[in-house]
């Protein structure tokens, strides 16, 4: 299986707890559980999100 992650790109001032939430967001959607979330603004920023999927991964191994 490969590995893939989300990547969330942004050209912002900062980033804030809404943008963080965004990237969880698309993480607890899909099977992906990391996601960089990546500011090119003024001063670029890097943070890393990571949502553990194990209960989805259940869920489609059982349905």
């Amino acid at each position: 299986m490969e590995e893939k992650i989300i990547i969330e790109l942004k050209a912002v001032q900062r980033l804030t707890a809404e943008h963080e939430a965004q990237v969880l967001h698309y993480l607890s959607a899909t099977e992906y559980e990391v996601g960089p979330l990546l500011n090119f603004g003024p001063r670029p920023e890097i943070h890393r999100k990571i949502f553990d999927n194990a209960k989805m991964k259940l869920q489609r191994n059982n349905g």
